[in-house]
């Protein structure tokens, strides 16, 4: 119990910080793949039910996070 306490406002702070950047360049990137995409995403995945579609873009997100994360604790 005594290791909740110790947190610093730094630390807090810190991970707020960097929690909202990630959300950003995720936001960001989404806004790049719609941008560059022939067709809409949103119209594939949703009306189409393209699951393949679907796949790609959660991997795509989840390769995001990886890499976003490991330059965050580097």
């Amino acid at each position: 119990m005594d290791a909740f306490w110790n947190i610093e406002l730094a630390e807090l702070v810190g991970t707020i910080f960097y929690t909202f950047l990630g959300m950003a360049l995720m936001a960001i990137t989404w806004r790049i793949i719609v941008w560059i995409s022939p067709f809409s995403i949103v119209k594939e995945i949703e009306e189409d039910q393209n699951i393949a579609l679907a796949v790609l873009i959660g991997m795509l997100f989840v390769s995001m996070a990886i890499i976003i994360a490991a330059v965050i604790v580097s």
